[in-house]
């Protein structure tokens, strides 16, 4: 991107330029838009004047470089060629003055919405489905085959410039930025700050126990609301959904937040989950030890992502809580709660 374009913020981002951009990306549409739900991207579902249904997502300035916007839509079309059941985004045109379309990421557009505003957009095919029923065995061990299926794919090649999952990116850094942006209090959350440091404590003693692990490109953020069913047609049974998240890790990050919260029910679901997962890949039963680390480094992870983003009017409205006094000292509690079960599961 050109120095004197800067990426322009989600309040420039009205209907008529949603409608310009795909315009001039190639894809007409008819004038109606249906924002969905998403915090991190602003994402459209679409109708065309040809009658086909598109879904839009703009990315969040600042969040992703090129080369790792990049990265995800090679990962998707890869998973695509293996005839997974991704949507991978559509190639864009240049089709107008105020679009950018680079040969080397045709997926990929820079919409100059004003002069020196830009927005990076994509655009992929609208997919519909429900929500998985994963209290079921058949639908476990159905999604465990299929994501079996993407590490087959993700473990053939690497990712240069996503993220790498470990406790350094997912755990101490997000730490520090919480401190350094003030929105822990060094007197008043004291006990955020113990809790969480001694949290991550067990955090590295976990990775150091187990040694070298095999790391895949994984797509991260593999919840179940992440994970779309289909019950006819092409692609019947689980799809996955965003790879915004997409990174390198251990295979057990796109398994573990599939369990149930319960947690008499967590072993019958990993039974199920893994029987699907081990028809089609070989799993390493020492990464079991990895899920409550895991689960630690996303609870101080997630604290970093809603301060970081506290600017977006969006998320005062939709966690309102975060703001509270008592939220810190909740999540010490949980932390305190994680360490407990992180020295559980070590013996």
């Amino acid at each position: 991107m050109s120095e004197h374009r800067t990426e322009a913020p989600y309040a420039d981002l009205d209907p008529a330029t949603v409608l310009g951009a795909l315009q001039d990306a190639g894809f007409p549409c008819d004038g109606r838009l249906l924002q969905l739900n998403s915090y991190e991207n602003r994402v459209y579902q679409v109708p065309l004047d040809d009658g086909r249904v598109v879904v839009a997502k703009f990315y969040r300035p600042g969040r992703w470089s090129d080369a790792q916007i990049a990265e995800e839509h090679r990962f998707a079309a890869e998973l695509a060629e293996a005839e997974l059941p991704i949507v991978p985004p559509l190639p864009l045109v240049a089709a107008g003055p105020a679009m950018t379309v680079s040969a080397e990421t045709p997926t990929l557009g820079h919409y100059e919405a004003a002069p020196g505003r830009v927005f990076r957009l994509a655009v992929s095919e609208r997919w519909a489905g429900r929500a998985p029923e994963l209290e079921r065995p058949d639908t476990l061990a159905w999604t465990g085959r299929l994501l079996a299926r993407m590490h087959q794919v993700g473990a053939r090649g690497r990712f240069s410039h996503r993220r790498t999952l470990d406790a350094q990116t997912f755990g101490h850094q997000p730490r520090q930025r919480l401190i350094e942006l003030g929105f822990v209090d060094p007197e008043i959350d004291r006990g955020w700050i113990n809790a969480s440091a001694t949290a991550l404590e067990e955090v590295d003693r976990a990775f150091e126990r187990l040694g070298t692990i095999r790391h895949l490109r994984l797509h991260g953020d593999c919840h179940a609301g992440n994970v779309l069913w289909r019950d006819e047609g092409v692609g019947a049974g689980p799809h996955f959904v965003d790879l915004d998240d997409c990174c390198t890790g251990p295979a057990i990050q796109d398994l573990w937040m599939l369990l149930p919260g319960e947690r008499s029910a967590v072993d019958a679901a990993l039974h199920h989950l893994l029987d699907g997962y081990r028809d089609f890949m070989d799993f390493d039963d020492r990464e079991l030890l990895l899920i409550e680390p895991l689960r630690t480094l996303r609870m101080v992870h997630h604290s970093a992502w809603l301060a970081e983003r506290w600017r977006d009017p969006a998320f005062p409205i939709a966690f309102p809580w975060f703001a509270s006094p008592s939220y810190w000292s909740q999540q010490a509690a949980d932390l305190r709660e994680q360490v407990e079960r992180m020295q559980d599961s070590s013996g």
